[in-house]
């Protein structure tokens, strides 16, 4: 069985408070975009579970990488029999994107079908919270009003339906754990599922990543980034979660595609939202 595990953006993000137990409190929409990895699950070769694994480098141990954690949770809770599983990685790591989290709740979703498990979605996103806090959004896989951790989702009217994505991913990464160290929370000033729902050119200096200031101060190439896409005639741009992915939403194929050439010394993609 196959599928391919997509991508997120962040429309918006604001760090609200700093919680006792040293998580934040958080507020985003979460909105799914066609850039995806290939997952394949079958049914197991030899005596043990495995886990092969390609395209982009995956920096993890096996037993470690969120893919494994969804199966053994899987084994635990239902007793789904040993799989070899296959995963391309073709989505940016340490982007903001959620490359492994939809990896993750891919296999919960494949699982639960290749094996007939009937368990409810509902479940699945319980389930999914207890591999990461965006892992939810996944299984539902619409756009998200997110709060709490990230991890209490309503879902949302936002479509973005024939505009353009170009989203840029330099070669910097941005630790999450470095990134929630440096920003400052503050309460938000405006109601983030309100200013959505106005037209995308409205969205600029409204419609906020809070991550911006700080991760901007340390890794001013993606400021420049977002500033040639802003020029570059983007209706709205912004950095995707705590980064380093920047995004701009073009009402124009041809010019996302022009900034995209204007950049090309950075991982580039046009997506049809």
């Amino acid at each position: 069985m196959i599928t391919f595990p997509n991508a997120k953006i962040n429309l918006g993000l604001n760090i609200v408070e700093r919680r006792s137990d040293g998580y934040h409190n958080l507020e985003t929409v979460f909105y799914p975009i066609a850039l995806t990895d290939v997952l394949e699950i079958v049914p197991a070769c030899g005596q043990v579970s495995t886990l092969t694994t390609s395209g982009n480098p995956v920096d993890c141990p096996v037993e470690k990488n969120l893919v494994m954690r969804a199966l053994r949770l899987m084994q635990e809770r239902y007793h789904v029999p040993e799989v070899d599983i296959y995963l391309y990685k073709h989505i940016p790591d340490g982007a903001g994107l959620g490359g492994g989290s939809s990896d993750a709740s891919g296999t919960l979703l494949m699982l639960n079908e290749m094996f007939e498990l009937g368990i409810a979605c509902e479940e699945l996103a319980r389930l999914a919270s207890t591999l990461g806090a965006d892992c939810p959004f996944f299984v539902y896989n619409r756009a998200m009003l997110a709060t709490g951790i990230g991890d209490v989702l309503s879902p949302i009217d936002v479509d973005l339906s024939g505009l353009h994505l170009l989203l840029v991913k330099p070669d910097v990464s941005v630790p999450t754990r470095v990134a929630y160290s440096r920003v400052v929370p503050a309460a938000s000033t405006s109601a983030l599922e309100r200013d959505v729902a106005a037209p995308v050119a409205q969205w600029r200096g409204v419609v906020k990543n809070d991550f911006e200031p700080s991760v901007f101060a340390h890794y001013p190439e993606l400021s420049a980034i977002k500033g040639t896409i802003e020029k570059g005639g983007a209706l709205y741009a912004s950095m995707s979660g705590s980064g380093s992915s920047i995004f701009g939403i073009f009402d124009d194929v041809n010019m996302a595609e022009n900034v995209g050439r204007e950049l090309a010394g950075n991982t580039t993609f046009v997506i049809p939202l």
